[in-house]
């Protein structure tokens, strides 16, 4: 098996390596360099805000490359990433979904306008510090689970390209986040300890409730049970996820009607999880029990990896697929067959039910091979 991203006898192939400023990208940088690639750092700049570390992280970077001697670049792309990726995510947070914000960040800025930035300057590869494996086993380069299963970012990649996966490289696919950390100490890097980015794609660890506060304002709505009784408020839908479990409140005057037709006081039932919204009307639909359970779910804007051949067919044929619907979620069985042809929807059924299935977030297909667990690509999950 050939592994696509394990370097080697490569001579002098330009690489443009997005380089963040922290210990993952620095690490990919010096293997980079080790393996005889001629490479480059490019910062992208997508935002500037109050609270934003980009200076700082810009300032990494460069330190990074004058350290390795390579050339670094800064590419601004504040306007794009406000207008793809912010103003997206707030639309869909609007419209009642939970948008999941990375996944397009790497279809648009990353292994999109990057991408074809760096192609068009004649660069070979593009290269980030994502944890990712590209292999080639006597055919198309396909991309994998790596071998840090618990940093897997295979979710948040999904929407690549076969054709972009011949030109990209992840260096880090077969290292351990702790593996990388001691290469860092081992070539004395200043970030080597330096915190892992978290939060939304370069924005941050930022307060998403005040995030959207800001922006949409507040909202109180009332809080619903599966029979529709009002049963308390909130302060807007879009403060809120599937699966959420806190935030909103209950009246304690209510009596809870369960489905044998008994009722319980507030104080003696289990927590409640929101398992429904309904934007129209700025509802929160709350159950617990089974209630929280689903098992099926449709999804749309089915995208695979594989395009040669008509995959869309094949994949609602092919068994042992399994399902992610959140970033290292755990991988799940699932069957999936086309339900929808004019709208080009999709069908899910787990083999186990689970909770959290929330529409605008992406579900991820896989499939084990004796080789890898290959990402076939995905889609996004749609309201009921």
């Amino acid at each position: 098996m050939k592994i696509k991203n394990h370097l080697t006898n490569q001579v002098k192939q330009r690489v443009a390596l997005g380089m963040s400023g922290g210990v993952d990208s620095t690490v990919a940088a010096h293997l980079l360099v080790e393996q005889g690639y001629d490479v480059t750092g490019i910062f992208l700049e997508c935002w500037r805000a109050p609270g934003c570390r980009a200076e700082e992280d810009r300032k990494d970077a460069l330190q990074a490359a004058l350290d390795l001697g390579i050339p670094f670049q800064v590419l601004d792309f504040k306007d794009v990433y406000k207008q793809r990726v912010v103003e997206y995510f707030f639309a869909e947070y609007k419209a009642g979904r939970t948008p999941n914000p990375d996944v397009l960040c790497n279809q648009e800025i990353k292994f999109g306008l990057f991408y074809d930035w760096a192609k068009n300057q004649g660069f070979d590869f593009v290269a980030t510090g994502h944890y990712a494996r590209i292999i080639d086993n006597n055919g198309p380069p396909q991309l994998t689970i790596p071998v840090d299963k618990h940093k897997d970012q295979t979710y948040f990649l999904y929407l690549l390209s076969q054709s972009q996966l011949a030109n990209i490289l992840f260096p880090l696919a077969i290292f351990t986040k702790e593996q990388v950390r001691q290469k860092a100490a081992e070539l004395k890097l200043p970030n080597a300890q330096k915190k892992d980015s978290v939060g939304i794609c370069f924005i941050g660890d930022i307060d998403v409730r005040e995030f959207l506060k800001d922006r949409l304002g507040e909202q109180p709505g009332e809080v619903i049970d599966v029979d529709g009784n009002v049963i308390g408020k909130h302060n807007g839908h879009w403060f809120y996820t599937i699966g959420q479990r806190h935030g909103f409140s209950i009246d304690k005057k209510s009596l809870i009607r369960l489905s044998d037709g008994q009722t319980i006081e507030k104080a003696n039932i289990p927590p409640f999880y929101i398992i429904g919204k309904d934007a129209a009307k700025n509802q929160l639909i709350v159950g617990f029990g089974a209630e929280t359970y689903q098992q099926t779910f449709n999804v749309e804007s089915l995208h695979l990896i594989d395009q040669s051949t008509n995959s869309s067919i094949d994949l609602g044929k092919t068994g042992n697929i399994l399902v992610r619907i959140r970033h290292t979620g755990e991988l799940m069985p699932c069957a999936i067959k086309l339900v929808d042809q004019t709208h080009h929807q999709w069908q899910v059924t787990l083999t186990q039910p689970t909770r959290g299935i929330a529409a605008g977030q992406s579900a991820v297909f896989y499939l084990t091979t004796d080789h890898a667990t290959v990402c076939l690509g995905g889609g996004v999950i749609a309201l009921q």
